[in-house]
């Protein structure tokens, strides 16, 4: 015969093994380690001129216009609205997370209506009750504390993540706006050139109608403005294409954003320098992807503390309170109830799914560390990159600068030599064709600075700082 100490053993030893796994089970550091992080950067870092706080960055263009094409982006492109509406539902997951932690309360109500035939009392007979049930679990072991921690986590990576967006869609509209105004450059500059080679051509065909030049000259003309127009009528297509996408992504009508465009047709705008500062985790720390990395990092942490409290005793308080009525055979009975009592659940066989759960917690959090560090070695390497475009392109500048006019004037000359009989059309055809890849190397160039700028914007995070804010807030990230 079972005693009934040998009854409580089995639980008792349950209970035992729980605290002991409680005792020694922890969750890994909400933290990822930081020796992934470059000590230095290896690129030289962007120096002289003047410089400006990235939050109004924007504003210190000598371009009006841009600044406010990337305001108005902001407030109507739907990728932010997006965003936003994944905080708003972070958010809520967080409260519903955090009112496990919190009583519960219930009202109950209900009429029943019944038939028996049994004694000792057949017949029909109505019941209601009308109760208030209250429950509250008592966390012992985290396992509420731990999904609410998750899930305010994640609410701050959603929150990350919105910032990142608006640096990104900030960044976009620059470059589309840069590459906008850098095309329409070079359109100037083949509409220059088919202008003069239109000219040639028909100053070639009054000297060939006068047998001053062979006639293969004046074909060569011909074909050199055929070409010319060509290109010009190409470049036209491209301007119009981007003025597309920069109408898409400011959500502004094409007619009224062409009227804004023509003011400072073909000017590119010159950004104010802003400083790098050389330790790189300073910068790293005001990348809001990296941001919303580490966030993650801690809500799988969390996932991991409350997969091993799921495995420990669950200890939960219950009462009822109510007001109950019968009335069966012509009579009726009215009585008061109540009850409270503590429960608990301790879990002991569940074929191996809390330890598998506890396992998939663990690799979830592991990856979300492993996806931290690539996302960091990506912050850093970008930042890198654009130092060294940046560097370049300020190098490059100067010496394109010194070709477009070496070649304009020779260009010139062989004009001149070539109307005075001196010169052939050959050497003047080649003359046009050089300073023509000189002008539009000297406007790619001063693309290419200005988009090296906009990329080190995005690389460093855009000025944002890790503060908690709604989104409909007014934030300085731009």
């Amino acid at each position: 015969m079972t005693s009934p100490d040998s009854r409580l053993c089995g639980p008792a030893i349950a209970l035992a093994l729980s605290l002991l796994l409680a005792a020694c089970a922890s969750p890994p550091p909400a933290t990822p380690p930081t020796d992934t992080v470059p000590p230095q950067w290896q690129a030289s870092l962007p120096h002289g001129g003047s410089t400006a706080e990235l939050a109004g960055w924007w504003q210190r263009f000598d371009d009006p216009l841009l600044p406010r094409l990337v305001d108005q982006a902001q407030q109507r492109n739907p990728t932010l609205a997006q965003a936003a509406a994944r905080i708003t539902q972070a958010r809520a997951s967080a409260r519903i997370a955090g009112a496990a932690l919190s009583p519960q309360l219930n009202a109950n109500a209900g009429v029943q209506r019944s038939s028996t035939q049994l004694p000792p009392t057949p017949g029909q007979q109505t019941a209601g009750t009308a109760t208030l049930d209250a429950s509250w679990e008592i966390d012992l072991f985290g396992y509420n504390r731990q999904n609410r921690a998750a899930a305010e986590a994640r609410a701050a990576g959603a929150d990350a993540q919105w910032h990142n967006a608006r640096v990104s869609l900030a960044a976009e509209v620059a470059n589309t706006y840069v590459g906008l105004r850098a095309c329409e450059a070079a359109l100037a500059v083949y509409q220059q050139d088919a202008k003069s080679a239109g000219q040639t051509s028909d100053l070639t065909a009054r000297l060939v109608q006068a047998g001053f030049q062979a006639p293969a000259n004046g074909a060569l003309a011909r074909a050199t403005a055929a070409e010319a127009s060509n290109r010009v009528r190409a470049q036209q297509a491209d301007c119009d294409v981007l003025v597309k996408q920069l109408s898409a992504l400011v959500v502004e009508p094409e007619p009224g954003l062409r009227s804004q465009l023509a003011e400072a047709q073909g000017r590119l705008p010159q950004p104010q320098g802003f400083e790098v500062p050389a330790v790189p985790a300073q910068v790293l720390a005001q990348r809001p992807d990296v941001a919303a990395a580490e966030r993650e990092v801690a809500a799988a942490s969390a996932d991991v503390g409350a997969a091993q409290a799921d495995r420990l005793p669950r200890l939960s308080l219950t009462g009822s309170i109510g007001r109950a009525a019968v009335r069966a055979g012509g009579n009726t009975f009215n009585g008061d109830t109540w009850s409270f009592g503590p429960g608990l659940l301790a879990p002991l066989i569940d074929g191996g799914r809390r330890s598998a759960a506890v396992d998939a917690a663990q690799a979830r959090y592991e990856e979300a560390v492993a996806g931290w560090r690539a996302q960091v070695l990506s912050a850093a390497r970008e930042v890198e990159e654009a130092l060294v475009r940046l560097q370049a392109a300020q190098q490059r500048e100067e010496d394109a600068r010194r070709a477009s006019a070496g070649y304009a004037e020779f260009l010139a000359a062989a004009q001149t030599q070539f109307q005075v009989g001196t010169g052939s059309l050959l050497d003047l055809e080649q003359a046009r064709r050089n300073a023509l890849v000189a002008d539009a190397n000297l406007v790619q160039v001063r693309r290419e600075r200005v988009a090296a700028w906009l990329a080190l914007y995005k690389a460093v995070g855009g000025g944002w700082q890790p503060v908690a804010a709604a989104p409909n807030n007014t934030r300085e990230a731009n």
